[in-house]
């Protein structure tokens, strides 16, 4: 079997998918790897015309595409300490960004999704406009006072400092402390036409090559370093240890529970459709999902 999948280059997604796309993973379906932004395969699987079987995508572009695809349930990302940040080019600013423009990566994004539940509370007045650029531009516009703050994902974590910028307020915490749950990020979906059979291999492949690169991690390193877009090997281990964590293996009841609870309250601030209760179940046993069961289905 050989498989189409397209994931970014982020240091996670190569580390958890380098045993796999390698051919290391014994039984698993040959891959075909496209490189891609999640912005950029948000649209893809929104689409319905892309010719990949397995995409990484956000959490929050679910409820769109739950009819054609299937959750897997390992091989993205949760975690704990690991949200987006708010940054400003100045410490004064304070939470009041009413009427003020903020730069995002997305509007169809967990980012987005957690940054708007965060100011429907600290910002009473309401954020002025948003404006959607590549997650890369945002920190200069940022700096160079382009826009008045700006949402930041992956390893801007890390080095936001650098531009000289504060941080305004933590998505992750703010969503932690609210509900005690993991943050859903990064999702790995596959086609629901490719049947259950081919969707639990799928899912079986993907948890045994995380745990090959746990097992290796040596291993990953030339896959994780070519296409970590020339970052500093430091800030790629600190990327992986935050975004390859327990709930990449497995979401188990905890990460469904942050899933469902995201998209939960999104659809109750009429971001999101709301999804209806099987919408995130997985084949066990003889279940055919090749039917589906999206937002609209009961």
């Amino acid at each position: 079997m050989h498989l189409k999948i397209a994931y970014s280059p982020c240091p996670n997604d190569t580390f958890v998918f380098d045993a796999w796309a390698h051919g290391r993973v014994p039984g698993a379906p040959r891959l075909d790897v496209t490189f891609a932004d999640i912005d950029v395969t948000n649209g893809w699987a929104e689409s319905g015309a892309d010719p990949h079987d397995v995409l990484k995508v956000s959490y929050a572009v679910l409820p769109w595409i739950l009819d054609e695809y299937a959750l897997l349930p390992c091989g993205g990302a949760l975690g704990r300490g690991c949200g987006p940040l708010v940054l400003t080019r100045d410490a004064g600013t304070g939470a009041d960004l009413a009427g003020r423009t903020v730069a995002v990566p997305s509007e169809r994004s967990t980012a987005y999704l957690l940054f708007r539940l965060w100011a429907a509370e600290a910002v009473p007045g309401g954020v002025g406009e948003v404006v959607v650029m590549p997650f890369h531009e945002i920190m200069p516009a940022v700096r160079d006072g382009k826009v008045d703050a700006g949402l930041v994902i992956h390893e801007a974590r890390f080095t936001y400092q650098e531009y000289g910028l504060h941080r305004l307020a933590d998505m992750g915490e703010h969503w932690e402390t609210t509900t005690g749950l993991p943050i859903p990020l990064g999702a790995i979906v596959a086609r629901r036409s490719l049947g259950a059979e081919t969707l639990r291999l799928l899912a079986e492949s993907a948890r045994t090559s995380v745990r090959m690169a746990w097992d290796d991690p040596v291993a990953s390193r030339p896959y994780v370093m070519e296409h970590a877009q020339e970052m500093d090997p430091k800030v790629a281990d600190q990327h992986i240890g935050l975004y390859v964590n327990e709930f990449t293996a497995d979401l188990g009841e905890h990460g469904y529970a942050a899933v469902r609870g995201l998209l939960t309250r999104a659809a109750a601030e009429g971001l999101v459709p709301p999804l209806g209760p099987d919408a995130l179940s997985f084949p066990e046993g003889d279940q055919d999902l090749s039917g589906g069961s999206g937002p609209d289905r009961p």
